[in-house]
């Protein structure tokens, strides 16, 4: 039986209309080996569902645009229903998946899947990089495990916008779509947090912990680096050296992280301006909120308003 991936005999790039009918769709593209990308949009009077029969070790990244979907692991039955405006990723070793798309006047939704292989060529010797945690967990016996969920935020719409119109370019498609989808791969697996407890001290965990829950709900104002170490009852050294140990990030760069992931998720709202999306998240200047957007996603504030 043949991999849900390229087998051996065809390892061209390929694309599949599975369902064509005027705006409505189901397109399967095989990018390269270890690719492939689901892109659906239909209006549907009754569920329609859609078998993957795997026999590979993947992650799988599902955007629901418009709608609500289930996907349901047939081997033990497990069933995860996805909702719009969100984006889920997910873990699977070798299950065949049932994708349901539930009846509405239009849903969209979008379908990356990535095999372990693929993921390997990129580990590091950091054991804290997110694709070296997503590979380990790979290699066990991985029933659909449900790895994060977050809201979808422009950045993604617009990678997935390029990924899916790399097919419609007339050279080199493969090259062109492969490296768009490790862009949305790279933001996807960065929003990932992983830690290992069994890394740090229980002082450092409990320090390093209420700081960033601190953080969380004053990032657009946050407290000095003096007024935080107060409130977690320590000093400055302390905290400092805790936070970047356990977060991998100083203190600042996780506020910045988070004002930025807030307008990113901003950006899709039509009626506010990027100037109205940086006060709103604690930059007083646009100037400089786009400076560091660009730096940080390599596209600039109003190249994602202009997409969504």
């Amino acid at each position: 039986m043949n991999s849900f991936f390229f087998n051996i005999t065809d390892r061209r790039y390929k694309v599949r209309e599975l369902f064509k009918k005027k705006d409505e769709h189901v397109t399967r593209v095989d990018i390269s080996n270890g690719l492939v990308f689901f892109d659906v949009a239909l209006s549907l009077d009754e569920d329609k569902v859609i078998e993957v029969k795997n026999l590979d070790r993947m992650n799988f990244i599902v955007a629901v645009r418009q709608g609500r979907c289930q996907i349901e692991d047939k081997t033990d039955t497990n069933i995860v229903t996805l909702h719009e405006n969100n984006t889920y990723l997910f873990a699977s070793s070798r299950q065949d998946l049932k994708i349901t798309i539930e009846k509405s006047k239009r849903i969209e939704v979008f379908i990356l899947f990535v095999a372990d292989f693929f993921i390997k060529r990129y580990l590091s010797d950091n054991a804290y990089e997110p694709i070296n945690f997503l590979y380990q967990k790979l290699q066990g016996e991985v029933h659909l495990e449900l790895v994060n969920e977050t809201p979808t935020d422009a950045l993604s719409l617009y990678l997935i916008d390029k990924i899916v119109y790399a097919k419609d370019s007339e050279k080199m498609n493969s090259i062109i779509s492969e490296h768009r989808a490790i862009e949305y791969m790279i933001h996807r697996f960065s929003l990932l947090e992983h830690i290992d407890d069994n890394t740090f001290t229980s002082e450092e965990i409990e320090i390093a912990g209420h700081a960033k829950q601190i953080i969380l709900l004053n990032y657009k104002t946050p407290p000095t680096i003096k007024e935080l170490a107060h409130l977690c009852a320590t000093n400055d050294f302390k905290l400092k050296k805790y936070f970047k140990k356990v977060h991998k990030t100083t203190i600042y760069g996780y506020v910045q992280k988070l004002r930025l992931e807030k307008a990113n998720l901003l950006l899709r709202e039509k009626f506010l301006s990027v100037k109205e999306i940086a006060t709103e998240v604690g930059y007083k200047h646009q100037g400089h909120f786009s400076a560091i957007f660009f730096k940080t996603y390599g596209v600039y504030p109003k190249d994602l308003k202009t997409s969504v």
